[in-house]
């Protein structure tokens, strides 16, 4: 078995080692969050990474016509799906104190137990699905979706939502970014 490729000689980047293009970037995010993300100083790297991220990201939460708690679910299957530790600690953080997931929707998503929710376990799947499928979901899925009450620009949503969590996930992955204090109590292991 081999293993995946971690990024070797990129640091991440700090207030006090970045580029004027990086800090400009880096201090937006830390007044939208509050503080810098482990997962921004890595992308920071690349500015238009990072500001592509924030962008799309900043989108989707304005139009996605999706409740705050659903986009959460989005997020969360999305990053479940692509196996992302740290996105998984940080929507799970933001699901439980901030966007109004109920807990078992919570709990049964980080266990890969059952969603009891039909609506919201229709939107999990069918995030689950156009990002497994890349972006060609079977006609029963979108059948369930739809007849949950979604529509078919919540799917375009999701694309959006895949194409956002593929830039934070992928370089996740290629940082193996360490989960922030912030989002330890749900880091991958805890509170399952």
């Amino acid at each position: 078995m081999t293993s995946h490729y971690l990024i070797k000689d990129l640091q991440a980047v700090t207030l006090d080692s970045a580029s004027e293009t990086q800090a400009s970037i880096l201090n937006q995010a830390k007044k939208q969050v509050g503080f810098i993300p482990n997962m921004y100083s890595n992308m920071a790297n690349l500015p238009a990474f990072l500001e592509s991220y924030l962008h799309g990201y900043g989108l989707f939460r304005e139009q996605s016509d999706l409740s705050p708690a659903e986009q959460e679910v989005v997020f969360l299957a999305i990053s479940k799906a692509n196996d992302c530790h740290y996105c998984m600690a940080a929507h799970s953080t933001l699901a439980a104190n901030f966007s109004g997931v109920p807990e078992e929707v919570l709990s049964a998503i980080r266990s890969g137990g059952v969603i009891g929710d039909s609506k919201i376990r229709a939107l999990y799947e069918m995030a689950v699905e156009v990002n497994d499928s890349r972006g060609r979901p079977e006609s029963d899925r979108v059948k369930t979706f739809l007849e949950a009450g979604y529509t078919e620009t919540h799917l375009l949503a999701i694309i959006l939502a895949v194409s956002v969590k593929v830039l934070s996930n992928y370089s996740n992955h290629l940082f193996d970014t360490d989960v922030d204090e912030a989002f330890a109590a749900y880091e991958v292991g805890q509170t399952e």
